[in-house]
């Protein structure tokens, strides 16, 4: 009897968890939150604590001391260390070497999307500075794809050079066309071995895909140059319980692709599913458009179908142009009457949203999704790692000059605490480095000075 009792009520609790992945445990709370009204604290705790990161990937990380362990490493399999093809060469035009003198590249390869009877396009840009202010003109880039991922060899496949606006396009050959599957590529400047990453995505017709905005569904703040934007809270487990019934996940933004270091840096690092990210080619009026445009080329070329999708009251006119349903879209936000007809609103929170995908029946598991094996996992692209540790070690200097005379100032920046203030007026002669995490971002990409890539 006892056994009977003990088991209903498990059973019971359980069915009120988020789900088997989810682990609760006590945190430690300072002191200085107890000042805090207690409406306040949930919010403080998960914007400190958990930024919708796994407990199980965090206690790895701490365990192993090591960011980029993969899967293949912890079961004991040799994993594929790329190394450039081709030797570093002199640049073909005298002027790049001059042009590129003290900036940092900021390379980008769009996620490619194709079927395996069809065009496999692949196109990249390869610019320097953070604004882009360089282009690289007219120098040879090399192509390689992981043929068999994960654990393959890279494959080189041929070498492009760029136009006048820094792009590439290369097409596959007939003849190396690969089946379908999620291959990692990578694209690799001859001159100064500079490279960006990105996966080639090859699916079979009536692939079903679920789409998010990134801006309009998962961030909880605006943030467009400065710091980074909350994470509402339960947004990852929603993505991940439509990964798990095979749908590929696709995120939209209409920030431009200057920013893809940025952005999929930030979608690591709060541990979102891996999935496609398209972004507006550059600075563009009217990103809107661009969101359609990309949406209306998965389903009328590709053949690609549309589940669900998620975002902000500026995409229900995105969604209803490619032909979804009110019962197909949801957004995050205050419900309006002029638009409670048009869409779902998502108004109790994405824990609530997700308790009622899982219990009320309203997610099937995907179909057509038994030919491909669908990249699980968050992003892990090679050089993100470092990108986002070397944001945290930035150096931030003040500066004084030693004083002639009593009514000269030392120089300092606006940042300065009170404390450093009267600290500097009392040793006016002493210059100070403080080290500070910046608000900006290094955009610098890992060369690979060595012959071997370090993951990010």
């Amino acid at each position: 009897m006892a056994d009977s009792y003990t088991a209903s009520n498990i059973a019971n609790i359980a069915a009120k968890w988020w789900g088997t992945k989810r682990i609760d445990y006590a945190l430690y709370c300072p002191d200085a939150l107890t000042a805090f009204p207690t409406v306040a604290l949930p919010h403080l705790f998960h914007a400190s604590y958990w930024e919708s990161t796994d407990v199980v990937s965090f206690l790895l990380r701490q365990v192993m001391r090591h960011e980029t362990a993969s899967v293949l490493e912890l079961v004991g399999k040799e994993v594929s260390v790329f190394s450039p093809s081709k030797p570093r060469e002199k640049w073909l035009r005298k002027r790049t070497h001059v042009k590129l003198r003290n900036v940092a590249a900021n390379h980008r390869i769009n996620d490619a999307v194709a079927n395996e009877d069809g065009l496999q396009t692949l196109n990249g840009r390869f610019m320097y500075g953070p604004l882009d202010m360089v282009t690289l003109t007219g120098e040879k880039v090399d192509i390689h794809i992981m043929t068999q991922p994960p654990s393959g060899e890279w494959v080189y496949f041929d070498t492009e050079i760029t136009n006048s606006s820094g792009r590439i396009s290369y097409v596959i050959p007939e003849h190396k066309r690969l089946g379908v599957g999620v291959y990692p590529l990578k694209m690799v400047v001859r001159g100064d071995h500079t490279y960006a990453d990105s996966y080639l995505h090859v699916l079979p017709k009536a692939t079903e895909f679920v789409v998010f905005s990134i801006d309009g569904s998962f961030a909880a703040s605006v943030s467009i140059m400065g710091s980074d934007p909350k994470v509402r809270a339960g947004a990852v487990d929603v993505v991940r319980h439509w990964q798990d019934l095979g749908y590929l996940i696709i995120y939209v933004t209409g920030r431009p692709d200057m920013q893809k270091q940025r952005v999929v840096a930030w979608l690591a690092q709060h541990n979102f599913p891996h999935g496609i990210v398209s972004f507006c080619d550059g600075l563009v009026h009217d990103p809107l458009r661009h969101k359609a445009n990309f949406l209306k080329l998965l389903i009328q070329d590709v053949h690609m179908k549309i589940h669900a999708a998620y975002g902000s009251t500026k995409d229900i006119s995105v969604y209803s142009s490619i032909g979804l349903s009110p019962m197909q879209i949801f957004i995050v936000g205050r419900p309006t009457k002029k638009l409670q007809h048009q869409c779902q609103f998502i108004t109790e929170g994405y824990a609530s949203h997700l308790a009622q995908l899982e219990y009320s029946h309203r997610s099937r598991p995907a179909k057509n999704t038994n030919r491909i094996a669908l990249r699980k996992g968050s992003f892990c692209l090679p050089g993100q790692s470092d990108f986002l540790r070397k944001r945290n070690h930035l150096l931030r200097t003040i500066s004084s000059q030693p004083t002639t005379s009593g009514n000269h100032k030392p120089e300092r920046t606006q940042s300065q605490s009170e404390s450093d203030r009267d600290r500097e007026r009392e040793r006016s002669q002493r210059s100070m480095s403080i080290a500070a995490g910046c608000w900006g971002r290094s955009a610098a990409t890992t060369k690979l000075d060595s012959g071997v890539l370090s993951q990010k």
